[in-house]
């Protein structure tokens, strides 16, 4: 692989052929760089690259992140399982959950978010595959943690995350592109986090605002222990 900036102009590229091949607007698919297990000089490397928002799975792993890079100006968003113990870290550090599926979570958040902060932005999980090793909920039950979300205070439901099993069909993003389509107007949603390093075009294909580039930028993970 090339340098951390050369892999994000590379991506960048590909979302842009991508835009141009599913008929988008230029532009409109957002990049999250996912930094989970990488060193802190890396996402520095990356923020000198141009890049701002970063993705992280382990709650712990990211607030020694955030201390260690509290000079750069970082969007952090957690698109890791989110365990009921580490809600009031997550509330008061990140700007972004991507994994909600549940009420009790969403409410959690909303009470713990400090005062002087921006609403957090919350995405709901769907398990767009049924798969039994994943978060989330069915498709079916979106609707109502959707409605059940956004009235609460402290928080701003965006949209909609999915992680289709690997090899999926293009089926299994349209599906999950039209659940988003279908909830958008009724709840004001504006993000569909949908996409990963070998996925990425079927998913801007099927609408998504946001993809989740980690490998594609910082090359494989290290294989690391930690603590959610």
């Amino acid at each position: 692989m090339g340098s951390i900036a050369q892999n994000l102009q590379a991506v960048k590229s590909r979302i842009a052929e991508a835009e141009r091949a599913a008929g988008r607007a230029p532009g409109v698919v957002a990049l999250l760089a996912v930094s989970k297990t990488h060193a802190p000089e890396r996402i520095g490397e990356a923020c000198a690259a141009g890049q701002r928002a970063f993705g992280e799975n382990y709650v712990q792993e990211a607030l020694d992140k955030m201390a260690h890079l509290a000079a750069l100006p970082l969007e952090w968003h957690l698109v890791g399982p989110l365990q009921s113990n580490k809600t009031r870290a997550v509330a008061e550090r990140f700007d972004w959950v991507h994994t909600v599926d549940r009420e009790k979570t969403a409410r959690r958040l909303a009470e713990q978010r400090p005062a002087g902060r921006a609403p957090l932005n919350v995405l709901i999980q769907v398990n767009v595959s049924g798969e039994a090793s994943k978060s989330g909920v069915a498709p079916a039950q979106a609707a109502a943690l959707a409605a059940a979300i956004a009235p609460l205070k402290n928080l701003r439901l965006r949209g909609l995350m999915a992680i289709p099993e690997p090899g999926a069909p293009p089926s299994r993003f349209t599906e999950i592109g039209a659940l988003f389509e279908s909830l958008r107007g009724e709840f004001g949603l504006d993000t569909l986090s949908l996409g990963m390093s070998e996925d990425l075009e079927a998913a801007i294909a099927a609408g998504s605002t946001m993809v989740r580039i980690g490998t594609a930028i910082f090359g494989e993970r290290r294989k690391v222990r930690h603590a959610a």
